[in-house]
């Protein structure tokens, strides 16, 4: 799309978005944060559709094109301009209509400087909710430093009304120091014992087929901190999260939980809603592969601490055969790239049993692998995300788990269809399977 073209549609579906939102005053929870803005934004929706009409963000429509039309209810018109007049006239028709959502869950991130500053100047959310920063986020190359990274996701926070509620992730001390300046009242969920709703006792969960254990979700207890530490137990409630992987998970959960309890929601009721959440594609999904092997598709996009937990998560799974793992180019990290890619690489290679690197950048998995004693036969490496996937396909065995990521534009769900078990079904199961993204 031409620049000029993108500024007057944006400028167009903006008026139209906030005539909207002028006409039905609905309730908004604003997400954002440097990973787990999708699940929280998944978890959130589900838990209060359970209560209220809800619309979310489709997909990652987090930006100043899927913001407006997210609030709008219309879908993108990508590079097609007469599919973008029909979405301008829609637009301008919402404010005419009888029904609209009583919530709005809204995922906003932050590509380029000023981005969620110019949407905060006109959303103003009921709740704001900052799921995790990173020391080196992504599109960190964009912006002066990761400081200002916070600086700008911190936008959303200023922009709460007067009465609004922030939600943060108690257990990042980068959110805690930047919360002090932001005069609202505030709920902190996590881990810690600083934490108003405290996830306890976090396990994977394993099923037996046949003579294996195979990972089937994750299952913890939520207990509200309000209580004393002899009611605690007796007040905690259990959560289990079926086909996904990671402590992830459990964080979008918790964010849930905190939004619900905000509201002054039972808190059994919403769980019992998550426990039959289905998961986005490529964040963490656990995916049958061929040969009797497990996939662990992390393919949405990838940033060194997300790359960080989902390694580890592997290291800490119970396998019975081997660990392998395909890791694409992590995008959009500038000066950073080099360093993060081997830090990553030296963390997979203590521990995997073979590693392939997909992309340019990825070569510096390799080299902190190495660097860690993994053998050089163990390392293979490829430019291209298919021919990874063509060559896991016959050296795959019974019972190996792959675990396969990257960032965006490397496209690592063309691996994971070479060797999932139901490539019949990738429709479904992986990320950009659209007709826009089969094209590119």
């Amino acid at each position: 799309m031409k620049p000029i073209f993108k500024k007057i549609i944006i400028w167009i579906i903006t008026l139209e978005a906030r005539a909207a939102l002028a006409r039905f005053k609905p309730k908004i929870v604003a997400i954002t944060g440097s990973v787990g803005k999708t699940s929280a934004k998944d978890a959130i929706a589900a838990v209060l559709a359970a209560k209220f009409s809800v619309r979310k963000s489709e997909k990652s429509f987090n930006s100043e094109i899927g913001a407006p039309l997210t609030i709008l209810g219309l879908p993108n018109g990508w590079s097609n301009p007469f599919t973008w007049l029909v979405i301008i006239v829609s637009g301008a028709l919402v404010p005419f209509r009888k029904k609209y959502p009583e919530w709005l869950i809204l995922e906003i991130g932050a590509d380029r400087p000023n981005d969620i500053k110019n949407l905060a100047s006109w959303i103003k959310p009921d709740i704001v909710v900052i799921t995790r920063f990173a020391k080196v986020p992504v599109h960190v190359e964009f912006f002066a430093s990761p400081k200002q990274v916070i600086e700008e996701k911190m936008n959303l926070a200023r922009a709460l009304k007067e009465d609004g509620v922030l939600i943060l992730n108690g257990d990042d001390d980068d959110i805690l120091e930047a919360k002090n300046e932001i005069r609202r009242p505030t709920i902190l969920y996590g881990f810690g014992p600083n934490t108003l709703v405290r996830a306890l006792n976090e396990k994977i969960i394993y099923s037996r087929v046949g003579e294996s254990a195979m990972p089937t979700g994750m299952t913890f207890k939520v207990n509200m901190s309000i209580y004393s530490v002899q009611d605690s137990e007796k007040n905690s409630l259990n959560v289990e999260i079926k086909n996904v992987l990671g402590r992830q998970i459990i964080y979008a959960a918790l964010a849930a939980l905190t939004v619900v309890h905000s509201q002054n929601i039972d808190l059994t009721e919403a769980v019992q809603t998550l426990e039959n959440l289905t998961t986005p594609p490529g964040r963490m999904k656990i995916l049958k592969g061929i040969k009797n092997s497990l996939i662990i598709d992390d393919t949405y996009n990838s940033s060194p601490i997300a790359l960080e937990e989902a390694l580890l998560t592997l290291k800490n799974l119970t396998c019975s055969g081997r660990r392998l793992v395909v890791l694409g180019d992590m995008l959009e990290l500038g000066k950073y790239s080099a360093d993060e890619h081997k830090k990553a690489g030296a963390l997979a290679g203590s521990f995997v049993d073979l590693l392939v690197t997909v992309g340019i950048r990825a070569r510096g998995f390799a080299e902190g692998a190495l660097k860690t004693g993994l053998a050089p036969e163990k390392i293979v490496q490829f430019e291209n995300s298919r021919e990874a996937g063509k060559y896991l396909d016959p050296i795959i065995a019974p019972h190996d788990t792959i675990l396969i990521k990257g960032s965006q534009g490397m496209r690592m769900e063309r691996t994971v269809e070479e060797i999932m078990a139901e490539p019949e079904n990738k429709e479904k199961l992986l990320v950009r399977q659209e007709k826009e993204w089969q094209k590119r």
